[in-house]
């Protein structure tokens, strides 16, 4: 059996992201399959596929286990605070 693999260029949040710390801008946000993200490096970030990037982050650290993916970023830039 295979396992479900993407890649992906761009951070789709659908705003189920989770701040870690109250003082930083570290986030976490856990999805449901297997993604891997650019680490250290810096990508859109989207509410969902159709928004207008709401921001840029950079991938910290991610998480594969049990068909999830916990990732956590730091939100570099914000476009629009609503």
């Amino acid at each position: 059996m295979s396992t479900p693999l993407s890649m992906e260029w761009t951070l789709i949040t659908g705003g189920k992201e989770k701040r870690v710390n109250p003082d930083d801008n570290l986030f976490e946000i856990t999805f449901e399959g297997y993604k891997l993200f650019p680490m250290n490096e810096t990508i859109e970030i989207k509410r969902n596929v159709r928004a207008d990037q709401i921001g840029s982050g950079e991938i910290k650290e991610l998480l594969l286990k049990d068909n999830t993916t916990i990732c956590k970023y730091r939100l570099i830039s914000l476009h629009s605070v609503n």
